[in-house]
């Protein structure tokens, strides 16, 4: 298995490369995931369960989440200036070796900035190859290094092609991370056109929806402010994914994907 970090335009494109089309296999591996929708519900109907505070409620509300994976990079300040223009927040899996570790500031902005920090591993190593030793290492010391820049260690994770399995759900717990998949991907390591990009978002859009993209590649921030502004002309509400999961709060260990409609 291909081990080494999307550091180079090309190693990313081969750590990332099942990342859309992976069939998720955790049916046998004492991980099941659960929906926004089950997160929400946990709390109880009236909100008061000591779950995450509500901006929206994506009961009533339209909502979707955009997610960024494997930054922060040379594009990301771009990429927020056009977040902070149309006044949506995302939630961004950093990875930690020439990321987290070489933009700093980028991290601490992403943060005051109202976005969500999470996890993306140190290395974009395959955890579900490694001893649970390693997987530890892989999360923990990014967990540390975001904690250092700002003040605030993340409570998600999203482990890299999407593959968990129960070892991995066990260090997570541990950490205090809920795992995050996807539901809606553009393929975004496999092209620089901004345009198909878009259209692939636009077209997999749904109701309680996470899409993945990658700040690190050349044709995705040009298509954000189009795929932002058609989900708004369709109604779309973007959050979060704590806030996709409000009143509900992610548990530390649990896997979260989204059905499609």
């Amino acid at each position: 298995m291909f081990r080494s970090r999307p550091g180079r335009r090309g190693g990313r494109a081969a750590v990332l490369l099942a990342a859309a089309t992976l069939m998720f296999t955790l049916g046998g591996c004492g991980v099941d995931p659960l929906t926004p929708q089950a997160a929400r519900a946990e709390s109880g109907d009236d909100g008061k369960a000591g779950g995450t505070p509500r901006r929206v409620d994506c009961e009533r509300v339209k909502c979707i989440a955009l997610t960024f994976d494997a930054g922060p990079g040379k594009d990301t300040p771009h990429l927020l200036d056009v977040l902070k223009e149309k006044q949506v927040p995302a939630t961004f899996f950093l990875l930690g070796a020439k990321h987290v570790d070489r933009y700093p500031k980028v991290v601490r902005r992403i943060a005051d900035e109202g976005h969500e920090v999470a996890n993306h591993t140190w290395s974009h190593r395959i955890l579900t190859d490694l001893e649970e030793k390693d997987v530890r290492e892989e999360l923990s010391r990014t967990q540390d290094a975001i904690g250092k820049i700002t003040g605030r260690k993340p409570v998600l994770m999203r482990p890299p092609q999407g593959r968990t399995d129960s070892t991995v759900a066990d260090v997570s717990r541990e950490l205090g991370l809920a795992q995050v998949l996807w539901s809606i991907t553009a393929k975004d390591y496999s092209t620089t056109d901004s345009a198909l990009i878009r259209e692939r978002v636009l077209t997999q859009a749904h109701r309680d929806g996470i899409i993945l993209l990658h700040d690190i590649y050349d044709g995705t921030v040009p298509a954000v402010p189009g795929i932002i502004d058609e989900l708004h002309r369709r109604g779309y509400t973007f959050v979060t994914v704590p806030e996709l999961l409000a009143p509900g709060t992610a548990r530390a260990g649990a896997v979260y994907r989204p059905e499609k409609d």
